[in-house]
């Protein structure tokens, strides 16, 4: 594992439940801002955190490919975007079309491999993450999407 932020255990399904630790879409959503061939269907903007989604039926359909759900669209992932305002994962920007913003304070520094905190520029200059990520488990189609047909450590 690579030293990263995570938000705590009460963000992850529980351990008992089927597919459980498999990845949330907040987690989902800050390995596309990481990687720079999204820039054009989500990017960082603004404030500390804020992030506006460019291309909803793009981001939509990539999620679903990971989740292995083929009718996946914008309004079904809003609705669970809806579910970490109550959390306070993220909130909606007000006025702004597409655009949330993540709260910082909830992410605990732990052992994570999704985000690299010794190549994060983000969390120091407000920039885009460029750290790297492991991949984890998942089927070929998801591997081919995101790492090309290789599987990274």
């Amino acid at each position: 594992f690579k030293k990263g932020f995570a938000f705590p255990d009460w963000a992850y399904k529980p351990e008992s439940s089927p597919g459980s630790r498999q990845i949330q879409l907040w987690h989902f959503i800050l390995e596309l801002l990481q990687k720079e061939e999204y820039q054009g269907v989500i990017a960082w903007q603004g404030d500390y955190g804020e992030f506006v989604i460019k291309d909803p039926d793009e981001v939509a359909r990539l999620w679903g490919i990971r989740k292995c759900k083929p009718h996946m669209n914008y309004d079904k992932l809003s609705r669970a975007l809806r579910y970490y305002y109550n959390k306070r994962i993220l909130h909606k920007t007000k006025g702004k079309r597409f655009t949330y913003k993540f709260n910082f304070s909830k992410v605990v520094l732990v052992n994570y491999p999704i985000l690299d905190m010794a190549n994060c520029p983000f969390f120091l200059t407000q920039n885009h993450f460029n750290g790297g990520s492991a991949a984890p488990d998942c089927s070929p189609e998801v591997r081919r999407v995101w790492w090309g047909d290789r599987k990274r450590d």
